[in-house]
């Protein structure tokens, strides 16, 4: 089987040629060196999750510690060990996505339920208080310097860097519009930069685009040749069934390339969807998106016992706020409005107020400014904001007072936006599934974009986050919240 060599695009690498057609020289080295930061921040975190447990346990080094001190050992490798046995450090779960964060999670949770399993069997004086402060500080400490790493990545995909060449398969109308929503969403380094069409040429939205079309499906592998692809994603379409996607992944198995099957499930994919066996038959079965029992119950706690902090930690920013205001602007400090909550049901919301008090009447002079494509009016230079209302804006500190609906039960940390009664009425069906949880004061599309994002984007994303709720995918999004108020785009 003759084997090619030809240089890489930009460092001059050499590429030889598998028998599927792709030149591929191993992982690339900006893979490699996440891989080796997060293990290297893994073991930080053991030894500090040892060290703060040991000190907080016996305050310091004495007769009746010195065994817990071979934790600064011990505990590095263990959890090492425990999130590898958790897949933690498989690169189908790295770079984007909750699933990295829930396995580090499990891991801690596992490592815990071992040691107690083998105190009690082997009747060994362990410390409780050590492994209950070692094992939570670990986890902290691996998931915000795995989120940490991530955010380097994404910085350097904003950049163009540390991307995945990407062939897309499908039908033209279908293709465009993942072009659109991957150069949107650069932190996925998935870069397209060629497409395989049934036409085998654009004739209609992607001449938008300057998305190379490199031949029909039967052309794929050669695509992924002259365009030194390493991901070829097949959108859902007729032309490629069982049998035809079978046969292309034989072609790409021996070649290293990634063979990403979009499915139409995608916004309610994940936990829902299991795969079971239907006389011999293997079915895809969707469960229901049900946020109740321990679910609900586990949710509700932390949205009350998180708001809680929140205010107390926040007070002095709120009270300064408060003064700001009215002294700049005549009219109380805090706006109070209706908004529709879950299942429809009115409650009344507190923000600062960032507008004059007679913005409402002034309202009707400016809607044929709006610059929102959806219910909302949006305006980025609205005259009604006060001038401390665009600061507080800018750092969604006018959303603070919000916390004290949280603490009552009317909304949560994380969910969609609290909407108007007047936006729910212009609400298409669709729309109306945002209403089946508790609004969040913050959510998908405000870490995503904000008020730059197209109407139909945020309720995507809205609708994403009520189909596919998790516990770490709230923590991920209050994460990136603190991320979007520090880097304030598209807030106004």
């Amino acid at each position: 089987m003759r084997q090619a060599e030809r240089a890489g695009p930009a460092q001059g690498h050499v590429y030889s040629i598998s028998p599927a057609g792709r030149a591929f020289s191993g992982p690339p080295g900006w893979q490699r060196k996440y891989f080796a930061g997060i293990v290297f921040s893994d073991v930080a975190a053991g030894i500090l999750g040892a060290a703060v447990a040991l000190l907080a346990r016996f305050g310091s080094l004495n007769e009746h510690s010195q065994i817990y001190a071979l934790g600064l050992l011990a505990l590095p490798a263990v959890w090492i060990a425990a999130l590898g046995l958790s897949r933690a450090f498989e690169s189908r779960y790295l770079f984007v996505g909750t699933e990295e964060y829930q396995r580090v999670v499990n891991a801690a949770l596992s490592l815990a339920a071992a040691v107690a399993l083998v105190s009690y069997g082997l009747e060994l004086p362990t410390s409780r208080a050590f492994v209950l402060i070692a094992l939570p500080t670990a986890a902290a400490v691996s998931i915000g310097a795995r989120f940490a790493w991530r955010k380097w990545l994404h910085g350097q995909r904003r950049a163009g860097k540390c991307m995945k060449r990407v062939v897309l398969v499908g039908h033209e109308s279908a293709v465009a519009a993942l072009v659109v929503q991957l150069r949107r969403e650069h932190y996925h380094g998935l870069n397209v930069v060629a497409a395989c069409l049934p036409t085998e040429e654009a004739r209609g939205a992607l001449l938008e685009f300057d998305t190379r079309v490199r031949g029909s499906f039967d052309r794929i592998a050669d695509a992924v040749a002259a365009e030194r692809a390493d991901t070829v994603i097949v959108l859902s379409c007729p032309e490629i069934d069982g049998p035809a996607l079978r046969r292309l992944a034989w072609k790409l198995e021996r070649s290293d390339v990634d063979l990403i099957v979009a499915s139409a499930l995608v916004d309610v994919a994940g936990d829902r969807t299991t795969i079971r066996p239907v006389d011999g038959l293997p079915m895809l079965h969707l469960d229901h998106a049900r946020l109740t029992g321990v679910r609900r119950w586990v949710k509700n706690s932390v949205d009350r016992i998180g708001a809680a902090l929140l205010l107390l930690a926040l007070s002095p920013l709120l009270l300064g706020a408060a003064f700001l205001i009215r002294a700049t602007s005549p009219g109380p400090a805090v706006f109070k409005q209706e908004r529709i909550g879950k299942d429809g049901q009115p409650f009344t919301i507190w923000k600062f107020r960032t507008m004059y008090v007679d913005a409402e009447r002034r309202l009707a002079q400016l809607k044929h400014l709006n610059e929102s494509d959806g219910v909302l009016f949006k305006m980025k230079d609205d005259p009604r904001v006060t001038r401390i209302g665009k600061h507080l804006r800018r750092f969604s500190i006018d959303e603070f007072p919000q916390l004290v609906n949280v603490l009552r039960g009317d909304m949560s940390l994380v969910g969609p936006r609290p909407p108007l009664a007047v936006e729910v009425a212009a609400y298409e069906t669709d729309m109306r599934r945002r209403l089946v949880v508790k609004p969040g004061m913050t959510g998908l599309w405000q870490v995503s974009g904000r008020s730059d994002l197209p109407w139909e984007e945020a309720v995507r994303l809205d609708l994403r986050y009520v189909e596919n709720w998790t516990l770490s995918l709230d923590l991920v999004i209050l994460l990136r919240t603190v991320t979007a108020i520090l880097r304030p785009h598209g807030a106004y």
